[in-house]
């Protein structure tokens, strides 16, 4: 097989992190655009909000059987038709003429995303050497990353002045772009390495404990951040005309952990996702005890922004190490335990909000966050250390 060329790789992997940038966007819009969608529609704040909770819950239900269904399909070709339904699923979300029509619109585009996030982690490393696959993993992450800090803002922005329906409309161009440049550039199958499409040292023990660890870290992380702007008005004393720039600097630290993880985690793929998990606890810890003042509590929030997206491509990276099968289908299992870690959390939070007070999240938030981080820690004395390669490729007779 002939692989593709650096350049025309690179390209290929920014294309896909425009992807990625476009799906959390898309995914999140709804939270920016809540007061003008509501007045539009006609209908209440809650039932703009579920736009968002309904989608999370369609990708952890969708991912695993989909990725199953399309195993066969050419990455190539099943990623720009996903791109090219994607498209089509937010223009008609752009002309929406009533809620039921912008809902249903919504899952498509979730069931989209679910598969897309199985599929794009194994081809974008198959486009890679082995010894360079994490770094790579690490750019597609930033896309992810820009979506809430850039183009939340962005698409909120827009919908101000003019209506919502622009930030939607903007969103299918971008998307119809990647799709084109995806067609153009991301190689076929033949032109994909093919040891990346299986685990390098599979070890299904390993798997489920990495994706249990994970889940655990995205419910610490969502217990606490998804009522951050509350705990800085409430317990920190910021005023509400602060909240913007705060959150847009807090989430920027998100690219910083990315850069800070590129550097590393090819060399330690079994420790960065643990380092990742410290920094997110030290971070949720730290919020708990020292949250009531103003920039002590920026500080620590963006150190958990930056411990999150510096988590994301660590842990994607070690699945795709010890995945028991298919690397693809291994996405979908991570995707979903990402999801059931965001849902976990928000119901969490808003659980101790009602009842312990907005400062409560920091510390449950912590305390959850430390558990996460013994069960990572513990996996190379619990399970024992392979003595194989990290990049030994083979089949393995353990499935998911």
């Amino acid at each position: 097989m002939t692989a593709p060329s650096r350049g025309r790789a690179v390209a290929a992997l920014l294309a896909l992190t425009l992807g990625s940038f476009a799906f959390v966007t898309t995914e999140n819009l709804p939270i920016g655009l809540l007061t003008l969608m509501a007045d539009d529609l006609d209908r209440s704040l809650s039932s703009i909000g579920f736009l968002v909770t309904g989608y999370a819950a369609v990708v952890v239900v969708a991912s695993v059987p989909l990725t199953r269904m399309t195993r066969g399909v050419s990455r190539r070709g099943l990623l720009a038709g996903l791109l090219a339904l994607f498209s089509a699923a937010t223009l008609v979300s752009a002309v929406a003429p009533n809620y039921g029509t912008l809902f249903g619109t919504r899952l498509v585009t979730a069931l989209c995303q679910g598969l897309f996030w199985s599929v794009v982690n194994p081809t974008a490393a198959a486009m890679f050497p082995r010894e360079v696959r994490g770094r790579a993993l690490a750019v597609l992450s930033a896309g992810g990353t820009l979506g809430p800090v850039l183009g939340v803002p962005a698409g909120t922005w827009l919908g101000q002045q003019t209506n919502w329906r622009a930030a939607f409309w903007a969103m299918t161009a971008v998307a119809v772009i990647t799709c084109l440049v995806v067609i153009a550039l991301v190689p076929g199958d033949a032109g994909l390495s093919a040891d990346a499409a299986r685990g390098a040292d599979p070890d299904r023990r390993r798997f489920w404990l990495v994706v249990g660890a994970t889940a655990v870290v995205v419910t610490a992380y969502f217990t606490t951040f998804t009522y951050i702007t509350a705990f800085m008005l409430d317990v920190s004393g910021w005023s509400s005309a602060a909240l913007g720039p705060l959150l847009f600097a807090s989430g920027s630290a998100g690219l910083l952990g990315v850069f800070a993880v590129s550097a590393f985690i090819d060399r330690k793929p079994q420790l960065t996702p643990v380092l990742a998990a410290a920094v997110i606890a030290v971070a949720l810890l730290g919020l708990a005890l020292a949250g009531q003042s103003r920039w002590a509590a920026v500080g620590f929030a963006a150190l958990g922004g930056a411990g999150l997206s510096a988590f994301a491509p660590a842990v994607a990276h070690r699945i795709m190490q010890v995945a028991p099968g298919g690397t693809d289908v291994a996405g979908a299992v991570l995707s979903s335990g990402f999801n059931v870690g965001i849902a976990a959390g928000s119901f969490i939070g808003g659980a101790l909000v009602a009842t312990s007070g907005v400062r409560s999240v920091a510390l449950a938030g912590g305390l959850i966050a430390l558990l996460a981080l013994l069960i990572l820690s513990i996996e190379p004395f619990l399970l024992g250390r392979s003595t194989s390669s990290p990049y030994r490729v083979g089949r393995s007779d353990v499935t998911l």
